[in-house]
C-alpha cells in the first residue's frame, strides 16, 4: 500500500507541476535573456478585491477565514462574520464623508483590525494608503499631503499625535480615529443609519482598473514615491500565487493551510498575503511584531502550516538555536548539526530534482541523530507544523536555506518590489533551487537588459507613481518595468539577483563590485547585526559592521561579563573581532580576491529606523550610513 500511495502522490505532483508553462528566449550565444510563465488564474474582467469577503460569505458563510487573538486565545472569525464587520465599518466611513475614490490612511502594526479596515475602505469605494507604524512626522506629512488623504486610522495615541503634529499646517487636516480608542466601534456606530445597499452599490461600481491602494516606497533614497496599484494588480498577484502554491502545499502536507502574518501590512507583501489568504480561504492570524522574542510565543500558540517572512527571521531562528545549544554546553554539537544539515539538504534537493541519489546511509544516520538533538527544536520554534516558508525582501543565504531543509522546512525564495505588487518571481514548489529567486510568478515575464538590469512585465506590474509622471517615465519602458536590480537567468530561466545598479562600487583599480552579495552573506553569520560594504573610488573593498544585540547579550552571559557592557567597549574586544572575521571570511568565499573585504570596522551603535539608517522594511539607507560614518570609513583607508 505504501508504494502505491507514493506512486499516486508522484503522479498527482507531476500533474500539478505540469500546469505551469514556462517559455525561454535565448540570444545568439544561447544565453537565456527572457523567461515568461503563463497565467494560471484568468484575468479579472469585472468586480474588485472588495468582493472577496462577500463572495466567501455567500459561498461558505461558516468557513473560518481568520483567527483573532482575544482573551489570551485565538478566536475563529467566519466568512459571514468578517463580511458583516467589513460592511459595518464601510458604512461608518461613508457616514464620515468618504466619497468614491477618496483616500483613507492606515497607520498601525499588523493586526486583525487592519484587514477589516482595508476591505472596508474598498467596500466603501475608497482607496487605502498604508503608512508604516514607525513613520516619522515628516514622512506622515508627505504621504498625507501627496495622496490628499482626508481620513486616517491610527493604532495608538502616539501615532495619532504624530499625525496631528505632521498635518497641523495643512489647510484641511485629516479626521483621525484610534484603534486603541475603539475606532472600529466608533465607525460602526457612525454608520448605523447607512443602509447596507449603499455599500453594495459602491462595491458594484468598482472595476478591476480602479485604483485600490497607493503604497509609498520605503525610501532608501529620496522622498517616498506612491505606487498606484489597481484591483486588477492585486488580484493578478494573489490569484496566480494561490493557484501556483496552494494545491501543491495541500497535496504534499495533507494539512489545511494556515499562516500567521507578521510582516507589516504597510508593506505590499503583507497586503497581498492577506488578499491571497481570503481568496483561498486560508486561515489567517496576525502578529504585530517580527522580533523573535515576541513572535516565537505567537507561533507556538497559532501553529501555522506555512510562513511568509524575510531572511532576518530565519537568521534569528538559526542564531537562537545556536545560542540555546551553547547555554547547555552543546555549541560544538550545533555547529556539526549545521554542517550536516547543509550536506543533507543538498542531497535531498538533488534527489528531489532527479540529479542525485539522495543522502548516503552514513549521512542519513547523522541527520537522524541531529534531528533528535537540534532540528526538531527548530521546528518547535516555528510552532511545530510548518512545512513550507516563503522568504523575500533580500537574498537568503543558500547554506541557511539548506539547513532549514534538513530541519524539515523547505524555504522558497521570491523576488519583487512594491511596483510589481510583491512577488514577481518565486521558486516553484516542485522544483526548488536554493540560491535563486525562482521563475516568474504565473502571468509574469522577466527580461535581462543589456546592462544586466532586471525588467518585469505582467498583470501585477503597476501603471504609475502617484502625481509623479517624471519618475513613472523613468522606470516604464513600454510594457516593461525597469527594477533597478541586476540579475541573471540560468539555462532553465531561474533568476538570481546580484545587486542594485545604483549600489555598484567601482574601486580605484577599476573593479566593479556588487555589495549585496557580500552583505547578505556577512549578515547571515553571528555576531553581525547589519553591515555596509564600501569601496567606491577606494583602493579596496571594506565594511562597516554592527553587532547583533541579542547575540552580544548571549556572548556576555556565557563569559560571565556584565550585561550592561557598552558596545563601544565591545567593538575593541579581540574575541568579538575574531568572530566577525570568521563572518567576513565566509562572505569572501562568494567573490574573487579583488572583490573581497580586506578590512572592516565594528561600530558601537546599531543601524535602526529611529536613527534614520534603516527603512521600515529593514533596508539599509546606504547614503545616510556612509555620511554618518564618514570618519570611520576614512580611517579604514588610513585617512
Amino acid at each position: 500500500m505504501g508504494v502505491r500511495r507514493e506512486l499516486k502522490q508522484a503522479r498527482q505532483r507531476t500533474d500539478l507541476a505540469g500546469r505551469t508553462r514556462v517559455e525561454l528566449v535565448r540570444d545568439e550565444k544561447g544565453t537565456v535573456r527572457e523567461v515568461s510563465t503563463a497565467a494560471l488564474a484568468p484575468e479579472r474582467k469585472t468586480g474588485s478585491v472588495a468582493d472577496l469577503p462577500f463572495t466567501n460569505a455567500a459561498e461558505a458563510p461558516g468557513a473560518v477565514v481568520l483567527r483573532r487573538r482575544a482573551g489570551g486565545a485565538w478566536q475563529p472569525v467566519t466568512a459571514a462574520e468578517f463580511a458583516a464587520q467589513v460592511t459595518a465599518v464601510a458604512k461608518g466611513l461613508i457616514a464620515a464623508g468618504l466619497e468614491p475614490g477618496g483616500r483613507v490612511a492606515l497607520m498601525s502594526a499588523t493586526r486583525y483590525e487592519w484587514t477589516v479596515l482595508d476591505f472596508a475602505v474598498w467596500a466603501a469605494g475608497g482607496r487605502s494608503v498604508p503608512v508604516y507604524a514607525t513613520s516619522s512626522a515628516e514622512q506622515v506629512e508627505w504621504i498625507v499631503r501627496d495622496s490628499v488623504t482626508r481620513f486616517v486610522v491610527t493604532e495608538t495615541a502616539d501615532m495619532a499625535a504624530t499625525v496631528a503634529s505632521a498635518t497641523a499646517g495643512h489647510s484641511e487636516p485629516p479626521r483621525v480615529w484610534r484603534l486603541d480608542a475603539d475606532a472600529i466601534g466608533q465607525l460602526t456606530a457612525l454608520g448605523r443609519e447607512i443602509p447596507d445597499e449603499e455599500v453594495t452599490a459602491r462595491r458594484a461600481a468598482l472595476t478591476p482598473d480602479d485604483v485600490a491602494t497607493i503604497c509609498y516606497t520605503s525610501g532608501t533614497t529620496g522622498r517616498p514615491k506612491g505606487c498606484v496599484l489597481t484591483h486588477a494588480n492585486l488580484h493578478a498577484e494573489a490569484a496566480n500565487t494561490v493557484e501556483l502554491l496552494h494545491p501543491i502545499f495541500k497535496e504534499v502536507t495533507g494539512q489545511s493551510a494556515s499562516t500567521l502574518l507578521f510582516l507589516p501590512l504597510a508593506h505590499v507583501l503583507g497586503r497581498t498575503i492577506q488578499i491571497a489568504c481570503l481568496l483561498a480561504r486560508i486561515e489567517l492570524g496576525h502578529c504585530p511584531s517580527i522580533k523573535p522574542a515576541e513572535l516565537r510565543p505567537m507561533l507556538k500558540e497559532f501553529r501555522p502550516t506555512f510562513l511568509v517572512g524575510v531572511p532576518y527571521l530565519f537568521e534569528k531562528i538559526h542564531d537562537t538555536g545556536r545560542a540555546t545549544a551553547e547555554k547547555i554546553g552543546r555549541g560544538a554539537s550545533f555547529d556539526r548539526a549545521d554542517r550536516i544539515g547543509v550536506r543533507f539538504g543538498e542531497a535531498v534537493i538533488r534527489r528531489f530534482l532527479g540529479t542525485g541519489p539522495g543522502p548516503a546511509p552514513r549521512l542519513y544516520a547523522a541527520w537522524a541523530l541531529y534531528d533528535l538533538l537540534v532540528y526538531r527544536r527548530i521546528r518547535k520554534e516555528l510552532g511545530g507544523r510548518v512545512r513550507y516558508a516563503i522568504s523575500g525582501g533580500s537574498p537568503l543565504d543558500r547554506n541557511l536555506n539548506l539547513f532549514f531543509q534538513a530541519a524539515g522546512i523547505m524555504i522558497y525564495e521570491g523576488y519583487g518590489l512594491t511596483e510589481t505588487t510583491a512577488a514577481a518571481t518565486v521558486v516553484p514548489p516542485l522544483a526548488p533551487r536554493p540560491g535563486t529567486v525562482g521563475l516568474p510568478v504565473p502571468g509574469t515575464a522577466i527580461r535581462i537588459a543589456e546592462d544586466g538590469e532586471v525588467l518585469v512585465r505582467g498583470g501585477a506590474v503597476f501603471g504609475a507613481y502617484w502625481n509623479n509622471p517624471v519618475a513613472t517615465a523613468g522606470v516604464l519602458r513600454g510594457d516593461w518595468f525597469a527594477t533597478g536590480d541586476l540579475g541573471a537567468l540560468d539555462d532553465d530561466g531561474y533568476l538570481t539577483i546580484t545587486g542594485r545598479k545604483k549600489d555598484i562600487l567601482v574601486t580605484s583599480g577599476g573593479k566593479n563590485v556588487s555589495p549585496a552579495v557580500l552583505e547578505d552573506r556577512l549578515r547571515s553569520r553571528p555576531p553581525v547585526g547589519q553591515c555596509v560594504v564600501v569601496g567606491d573610488n577606494r583602493p579596496f573593498v571594506a565594511a562597516l559592521v554592527t553587532l547583533d544585540p541579542e547575540v552580544v547579550a548571549h556572548w556576555l552571559a556565557l563569559r560571565g561579563l556584565p550585561a550592561d557592557t557598552p558596545l563601544t567597549e565591545l567593538v575593541e574586544d579581540p574575541r568579538l573581532v575574531a568572530e566577525v572575521q570568521k563572518a567576513v571570511d565566509y562572505a569572501n568565499e562568494a567573490v574573487s580576491r579583488a572583490e573581497s573585504i580586506r578590512a572592516f570596522r565594528l561600530v558601537g551603535a546599531e543601524f535602526t529606523e529611529e536613527n534614520g539608517l534603516l527603512t521600515p522594511s529593514l533596508k539599509i539607507r546606504r547614503r545616510e550610513v556612509t555620511t554618518a560614518y564618514a570618519a570611520e570609513i576614512d580611517e579604514l583607508y588610513g585617512g
